[in-house]
């Protein structure tokens, strides 16, 4: 059996074929089913600070995410997104023109402690699925191009990524993001959709179980 058709029939022994909860499991993540969408508590690493966190986070200058990670089926999905800019390098990024595939949306900066810890799941993850078609993009909400590049090289990180610190960007999501939620990660499904978001720092596995089920869409 190949390791996407392992991840995948271990995916659906924990959701079940039709997105229901199929085995409680117990320990890393809890996963619960609210208003229609499949919820995953994350981690806590990436889970909601206690009161002296937030001074240490507010200090530092980031607001970490909620933990989060809600999965939306197709059904509930709504309109696609529009996003465009201009990455580090100079190029113009339409994400209208890669409709047809899925497309994963990272929102991070340079000096964000828990954009730190996921960037090694993120370029594990890019290396393998964008052979498979999955399209990738970083959207940066504060650093000008040296600090960016510096992080980039440091973490091994190749797909592009927008520069955002008027907003504009973030803007365009229609409330997808929360302006001072950082990391966030963004599934869109092949028609420009949000099918996933992750509010705080993402691990592989479940980047690779939300991206296999979107997958599994198109096929």
């Amino acid at each position: 059996m190949s390791r996407r058709s392992t991840r995948s029939a271990f995916w659906h022994s924990v959701v079940g074929p039709t997105g229901r909860s199929a085995t409680p499991r117990l320990g890393r993540r809890t996963t619960l089913r609210l208003g229609g969408s499949l919820l995953v508590l994350a981690p806590l690493l990436a889970a909601c600070s206690s009161s002296s966190d937030a001074a240490s986070e507010a200090n530092a200058g980031y607001v970490s995410g909620d933990g989060v990670v809600v999965e939306i089926p197709p059904e509930g999905r709504a309109d696609p997104l529009e996003i465009r800019g201009t990455t580090y390098d100079g190029d113009d990024f339409d994400s209208t023109a890669l409709r047809g595939a899925p497309l994963l949306i990272n929102v991070w900066y340079a000096s964000c402690p828990p954009c730190r810890v996921e960037a090694p799941a993120l370029k594990a993850v890019h290396s393998e699925y964008s052979a498979l078609g999955v399209e990738f993009v970083g959207v940066n909400t504060r650093d000008k191009a040296g600090p960016a590049a510096a992080f980039e090289d440091t973490f091994g990180i190749t797909y592009p990524s927008i520069p955002d610190t008027d907003g504009a960007v973030i803007a365009s999501m229609d409330g997808s993001v929360s302006p001072n939620a950082v990391p966030t990660t963004l599934i869109l499904d092949a028609e420009g959709r949000v099918a996933a978001r992750i509010a705080g720092a993402a691990d592989q596995s479940t980047l690779e179980s939300l991206l296999d089920a979107v997958l599994a869409e198109a096929a």
